[in-house]
């Protein structure tokens, strides 16, 4: 697998302050929402696995995914049950559903998109994750959120290696900065509340 040279991807706009306020203040929602989310990507590696059988470094690399994003799921569910608390159901996630919505339809052009949304989400991921870490007080969660936060970050570089495969570096750093940007937009007109998103 190639690797794209992630100088000339744009940056994200860093999450506003009060994010990690209102995340801190309603933790026992946060936790909630991160284990609902931590299950969808490893979903959503699976469905990548299962519709492109026929790309080796996909299909593997969406495998090994799907198994770390579900080992992540199950350790804040423990988080959850430590704490006395009941796990939620899944709610909607509107940044995702927004995101998603921007993929063009074309097999080749839905593919790039695919790999970058989620690298999208992905980076986002990492960098709020060590928002969360840095103002936690508990040691031992803060640790729990810095390793999470290098995980996703590995994972946003490996969508986009993995899209490196397929497309010309151009065309991703092209699409990559285009849907940057919308990620940008989409995150700015949400409310901000207890949620990874």
């Amino acid at each position: 697998m190639a690797k794209v040279n992630l100088r000339g991807l744009v940056d994200l706009d860093k999450t506003k302050p009060r994010w990690v306020e209102v995340v801190l203040a309603d933790f026992d929602t946060f936790l909630s929402d991160h284990a609902s989310a931590e299950k969808k990507a490893s979903g959503m590696a699976l469905s990548m696995a299962s519709h492109y059988p026929d790309r080796p470094d996909i299909l593997i690399a969406m495998t090994d995914l799907a198994i770390e994003e579900l080992a992540h799921y199950k350790q804040v569910i423990n988080l959850i049950l430590k704490r006395g608390l009941i796990p939620q159901s899944d709610c909607k996630d509107t940044y995702v559903a927004e995101l998603n919505r921007k993929a063009r339809k074309g097999r080749a052009e839905f593919l790039l998109d695919r790999l970058l949304i989620a690298a999208l989400i992905e980076r986002r991921g990492a960098e709020r994750f060590e928002l969360v870490a840095q103002h936690l007080k508990d040691a031992q969660l803060a640790d729990f959120y810095r390793n999470l936060a290098k995980s996703e970050a590995r994972h946003w570089v490996l969508f986009v290696n993995l899209a490196s495969s397929n497309y010309p570096e151009s065309e991703i750093v092209s699409r990559f900065n285009e849907l940057s940007e919308i990620e940008n937009d989409i995150l700015a007109a949400l409310p901000i509340s207890a949620r990874l998103h």
